[in-house]
């Protein structure tokens, strides 16, 4: 019954993604890529929380208190209710923006307000490089859900076939099959999560699964602890908004106010995080031996619920994890063709942009069954990198006037300290690496913008 409930629900989401497409004729790089900026508020909205709550949420956030405690998952919740606000502002800001370029890509911003070819390289090569651990996410999360749901397959072919849905989806009809398959992927998900809670609850009581739980994890915080949940709110918070799929995302609206009214309705998918505690809890609280901190939610689905149940939550997290899987390639393949390869016919970028995006999911399937890690830790590298652009993204969103070579040494500045940092696992008192990091990036951009202005001042 598990497996029926689960293919159905596959078969099913390939049905909406093949009518998706139907009434647009032949696609467009735009209509592919952005919708041609149609999308409406209800697209909108399902199509960026299909980004924002993913397969981490079901897999990473539990196996995140399963493996490091309760403390461990504060900052996870807190920096996406500290982006919110942030994106209530600034999400417009970027559709217009995008509409003043022309753009489709974030690399596109950054050509289009700085003139400058050096840094549309930095930031579409970066954004390659850093999106990489985010697609292993996906792949390490899909293995996890599968095998911790009972379906021991070898992680090879589990892999192989979760790229050949994303691409299938893709393919399809481009971000219209990802906008529709995100309304199915998000009604069971939150079923998924709040059932699981909720049997939790019946079964072996709230209250006795917190207690239990207390005795094995703490509940408090140490002073590193909370400094390094404090940095990494905001941390991660600045760099949400500037991932390049989630920009790309913005782009699909039909108008900025479009943007705004989404933002309003997002926190209401957080009532579905003490459902997960609950179920990670419970996995502490009953000394669950698992084969991975990842299974934690798993582990208790499996113990509490029916069949066709449990093959609604496999539904739910395969979709999680291949719709935000089909958005990174959405994103990756056009910063190919566009901004690495610009001299490419319009009429040739989006076959070449299938072709890198086959690439992409080969090498994160490499990274993923090469280097297996906790998902929280993939969450982590990707924002080193990524969060260092906000500093350009907002003197794009305001206009104002900086230095190309400013910014560009800023970002590399930024992402090389913050992987040194990393690698060398040093420690400021649990701030955030990449929190000190951009931090440097600010303090290059201002002395290199700044430098031949004060040069000229001391020569006078």
């Amino acid at each position: 019954m598990t497996t029926a409930v689960f293919l159905g629900f596959i078969v099913f989401s390939l049905y909406l993604a093949i009518r998706s497409g139907k009434g647009h004729g032949a696609q467009s790089m735009h209509d592919f890529f952005v919708a041609s900026r149609q999308f409406g508020a209800f697209l909108v909205f399902f199509l960026a929380a299909g980004e924002i709550y993913s397969i981490g949420t079901m897999v990473g956030f539990p196996g995140g208190i399963y493996a490091k405690g309760p403390t461990y998952g504060v900052w996870f919740l807190g920096y996406i209710l500290l982006a919110y606000p942030l994106g209530y502002f600034l999400g417009p800001k970027i559709w217009q923006a995008g509409a003043r370029y022309n753009a489709i890509t974030l690399p596109d911003l950054f050509k289009g307000h700085y003139g400058s070819r050096a840094l549309e390289l930095i930031v579409a090569g970066s954004s390659i490089l850093f999106l990489l651990p985010w697609g292993q996410l996906q792949f390490t999360g899909l293995v996890a859900a599968l095998k911790g749901l009972g379906w021991d397959f070898d992680p090879v072919y589990l892999v192989m076939i979760s790229a050949a849905l994303a691409f299938s989806y893709i393919a399809i009809s481009g971000v219209r099959a990802s906008a529709y398959i995100a309304i199915l992927k998000d009604i069971l998900m939150v079923v998924a999560i709040v059932a699981t809670g909720v049997a939790v609850g019946l079964k072996a009581g709230v209250g006795d699964v917190f207690h239990a739980a207390s005795l094995q994890v703490s509940n408090q915080m140490s002073d590193t602890q909370l400094r390094f949940s404090m940095s990494t709110m905001l941390f991660q918070a600045l760099g949400f908004y500037v991932m390049p799929f989630a920009v790309q995302n913005f782009f699909t609206a039909k108008s900025a106010n479009t943007i705004r009214r989404t933002q309003v309705a997002m926190p209401l998918y957080m009532l579905m995080y003490p459902f997960l505690v609950l179920a990670s809890y419970y996995a502490i609280s009953q000394n669950l031996q698992l084969a991975s901190p990842n299974e934690a939610f798993f582990a208790a689905a499996v113990r509490l619920l029916p069949g066709w149940l449990l093959g609604l939550v496999a539904a739910g997290a395969a979709l999680s994890g291949l719709l935000v899987l089909a958005g990174i390639c959405l994103a990756i393949g056009p910063i190919v063709t566009r901004n690495l390869l610009p001299g490419l016919p319009e009429a040739r970028q989006k076959q070449g942009a299938k072709v890198v995006i086959v690439i992409y999911l080969v090498l994160s399937i490499a990274m993923t069954l090469a280097t297996p890690n906790l998902m929280l830790t993939l969450i982590n590298t990707t924002y080193y990198g990524v969060t260092q652009f906000f500093p350009g993204v907002l003197v794009i969103l305001f206009s104002l006037k900086v230095r190309p070579l400013a910014i560009a040494l800023g970002i590399v500045t930024g992402q090389l300290l913050a992987i040194a940092l990393y690698v060398q696992q040093a420690d400021f008192g649990g701030i955030n690496l990449g929190l000190v990091s951009l931090a440097v990036n600010l303090l290059v951009t201002a002395l290199v913008h700044y430098a031949p202005r004060l040069a000229r001042v001391q020569a006078a």
